[in-house]
């Protein structure tokens, strides 16, 4: 064995790329060495989707560079369907059929001009794999019950004939105007493979029971616009008008969960195809009656209801929510241009030269600097404050305004959450995000202030009961009905403050889990274990029973259904697990009210949830390591036989990959850390190797990542590895207020720890660093 040798900070080199650094050792290598063409071809598993019945799933498949392709597998047989270059998949409701957005070839994209080609739509038929494509496909969408499916295209674009005689196109009416133009609609019956065309379309929608399908049109001459519905359940396809106007302009068209009610907006548009205001509209399908339920004129006084909008519907169709805007931030009229003649030029005209000059100019007192003014310009032109239309009042509140600028909708009856950081905003230059919360009454928009310069997310029961927040390093539940404040955990001797916290500013919590059915309890994290805490009443219970502490285990709730507003009593829960020790991850389960875990599934993997089946138990996950790309994985609800579906980069095997483990030292002041040592690729132990030193704060929770295999600024492990490489990882814990310090005083024993196992030469280390660690790199050098 090479005596080990004390590093100086003097030795530890800041370089941008660690591989100008002395090259690697000479010896043989049994496997390959990756090369940048060889990461270019790495495939990435892209936006992953599991079938209702549980059968299928479907996937990107992905290169850094080049032509991926779409895949569907079937989970039991594993049938596969391929669509070449496939990518963002959509399984119908039925799980017979999958969707795929169609790029256009690598190669095409990249000699293209401005005639860039345009993607399309593949439909696979997953029994038989047939594969029908349509060109220049905008978006397309399922019917719920996937007997349906609408495809908008592109818009025709006009192309000139280069061949054809060149002849002085006719001048342009400079008055004539410019107005909205839709495209091609194809709707297509799955079942029949029948297709039925509509011209002129902007948008459409389905309704949720999936026997409508609404869609708005807009001529050239916008003499015929209109909105209009078709009866998917009808011979023929009836067409109905719900509304028709010359320039009119339909948008936002949303159906409920539930109903026979469509809500739009609709408004006129100008000669430059702008529309400036709007009325919100309800289409009744029972009745077949359209009504105006929030006229343009009944605006509040300055404002109005845009085109740009959101429509969001409470799950019981009984409140409709839209958003209100200034007045004042429309934009303005442009103002005509006069024709004017070809003038002389003047290279010497003073006034001619600085007539764009541009100053800016802001007062000291107001609230955002002028730089993060213009950050948040685009955002902010465009804002909309949440109104409420009830539909069984007919009345509409507005909720938010300037003062108070957001609203989080939801499902409560009665309130929802406001919040202002308006009288904050100053602050946010220097110090951090604060608002003011509010209960803000859906009947009246009444506000009652629960909450003062908070900087948390507080979350309101589902039903509207209680306020659960977090502030002063304890969990607080607030009652809605009577004001009366429970402070939830200062009295359980377990922290619920971030127990990491080394920067400035105060600790945060660890969240969350969400609601019992009935607003009976809320769930919520300390570090390791999942509580829960009755309403109102506030009492405890830990309901992983400590054993997340005992074996420094962190347990947190997977979220099966997205959808579902709360848990219900008694509710089976899977929780996902990773241990601080080894970082370990896997599966537990775990009930509503009943304190326990049971292990389902623990490893030396990490393991990320995708989907559960919505008709079945089936579980889509996916499995990694350092040396094991994270392909897709299904089991039943019990994981007890887990079965991998895909093997996207079998190529692993044929490179000097190297192999990841942990390493624990101690700073320079006495803390304990760990950190990932990546040796290389046909390690000999004894032979030292050059290191590169890949920081920012804590990363030993890599140790069983696959490390992402794409070209750029950031280090790609098994590049390094293979080139005869060492790797190394580590954390960083800081002492607040001295960073510089405290990078010098974890880094330098962490590297001496690997010179002392006979690893790294001293000689020939290197730093990686950018943003914060580049300035940490700097620091250290």
């Amino acid at each position: 064995m090479t005596p080990s040798r004390k590093i100086s900070r003097g030795a530890i080199l800041a370089l941008a790329l660690a591989i100008v650094l002395a090259g690697p050792p000479l010896f043989g290598q049994a496997k390959k060495s990756l090369t940048f063409t060889d990461m270019m071809k790495f495939r990435h598993l892209q936006n992953p989707v599991l079938s209702a019945d549980g059968l299928w799933t479907a996937f990107a498949s992905q290169p850094d560079r080049g032509d991926g392709e779409g895949l569907a597998v079937h989970v039991r047989t594993g049938e596969t369907r391929v669509v070449e270059r496939g990518v963002r998949p959509a399984l119908s409701g039925d799980s017979r059929w999958a969707a795929f957005t169609v790029r256009p070839k690598a190669a095409d994209l990249e000699k293209a001009g401005r005639d860039r080609p345009k993607q399309g739509m593949a439909l696979v038929e997953l029994e038989t794999g047939n594969v029908r494509e349509v060109a220049d496909v905008e978006r397309f969408e399922f019917s719920e019950d996937g007997k349906w499916l609408a495809a908008l295209l592109f818009k025709k674009e006009e192309k000139k004939d280069p061949k054809a005689e060149a002849k002085p196109a006719p001048a342009a009416d400079p008055k004539a105007p410019t107005l909205e133009t839709g495209a091609d609609l194809v709707l297509y019956r799955l079942e029949t493979g029948e297709e039925t065309r509509i011209s002129f379309v902007t948008s459409f929608a389905f309704d949720k029971g999936s026997s409508r399908l609404v869609y708005a049109k807009a001529h050239p001459d916008g003499k015929d616009n209109g909105l209009f519905v078709r009866e998917l359940g009808k011979a023929g396809l009836p067409e109905t008008v719900i509304q028709r106007a010359e320039r009119a302009s339909y948008r936002n068209l949303s159906w409920p969960q539930a109903g026979d009610r469509l809500a739009f907006v609709a408004g006129a548009q100008d000669d430059k195809a702008r529309v400036r205001t709007c009325s919100l509209w309800l289409w009744d399908g029972k009745t077949g009656r359209t009504t105006e339920a929030v006229p343009a004129a009944s605006a509040p006084e300055g404002w109005l209801v845009p085109a740009k909008n959101t429509l969001v519907w409470s799950k019981d169709g009984k409140r409709l929510f839209f958003g209100l805007k200034p007045a004042d931030m429309e934009d303005p009229p442009e103002p005509e241009k006069k024709e004017e003649g070809e003038a002389a030029v003047d290279l010497f005209d003073w006034d001619a030269i600085l007539s764009k000059r541009e100053v800016d100019v802001w007062h000291w007192d107001d609230p955002l600097i002028n730089s993060h003014q213009k950050k948040m310009w685009n955002r902010l032109k465009d804002q909309t404050y949440t109104a409420v239309f009830h539909t069984d009042t007919r009345r509409m509140v507005p909720l938010a305004d300037r003062d108070m600028p957001d609203i989080e909708t939801g499902d409560q009856a009665r309130h929802v959450l406001g919040a202002s950081g308006v009288p904050y905003l100053k602050e946010i230059t220097w110090d951090g995000n604060y608002r003011d919360i509010y209960l803000v009454g859906l009947a009246d928009g009444s506000r009652t202030k629960v909450l003062a310069r908070h900087s948390g997310r507080p979350d309101l029961s589902p039903g509207g009961r209680a306020l659960v927040y977090y502030e002063n390093e304890d969990w607080h539940l607030y009652d809605v009905g009577s004001g009366q404040r429970t402070n939830l955990t200062a009295g359980l001797g377990v922290p619920f403050a971030n127990e990491d916290h080394d920067t400035p500013g105060e600790p945060r919590g660890y969240g969350v889990a969400g609601w019992v059915a009935g607003d009976s309890a809320v769930l919520i994290y300390d570090k390791f274990d999942v509580w829960q805490f009755d309403v109102p009443s506030g009492r405890a219970s830990n309901l992983t029973k400590g054993e997340g502490r005992r074996d420094r285990t962190r347990f947190r709730v997977v979220r099966l259904d997205p959808e579902a507003r709360h848990f219900e009593k008694g509710e089976k829960l899977l929780l996902s697990s990773s241990r601080e020790t080894d970082k370990s991850e896997g599966f537990w389960a775990a009930r509503v009210g009943a304190p326990g875990v049971d292990r389902l599934l623990e490893q030396p993997r990490k393991f990320t949830f995708v989907a559960k089946a919505k008709r079945s138990d089936t579980l889509l996950y996916t499995r990694q390591s350092y040396e094991e790309f994270p392909d897709l994985w299904v089991a039943g609800p019990d994981l007890a036989t887990p079965k991998k579906l895909t093997d996207l980069n079998p190529q692993v095997q044929e490179f000097a990959w190297g192999s990841a483990e942990l390493v624990e030292w101690t700073s320079a002041d006495g803390v304990p850390l760990q950190g990932v040592l990546i040796k290389p690729g046909n390690y000999e132990p004894g032979r030292r190797y050059p290191v590169i030193v890949y920081f920012y704060e804590l990363f030993s929770q890599r140790l069983h990542e696959f490390n992402q295999i794409v070209v750029n600024h950031r280090p790609c492990f098994p590049f390094y590895a293979s080139h005869g490489y060492a790797v190394f990882l580590p954390d960083v814990r800081f002492t607040i207020g001295l960073p510089g310090p405290s990078f010098v005083k974890c880094l330098v024993p962490g590297v001496q720890k690997l010179v002392d196992m006979g690893v790294a030469d001293p000689a020939r280390i290197g730093l990686h660093g950018h943003s914060w660690s580049g300035y940490g790199t700097a620091y250290v050098v």
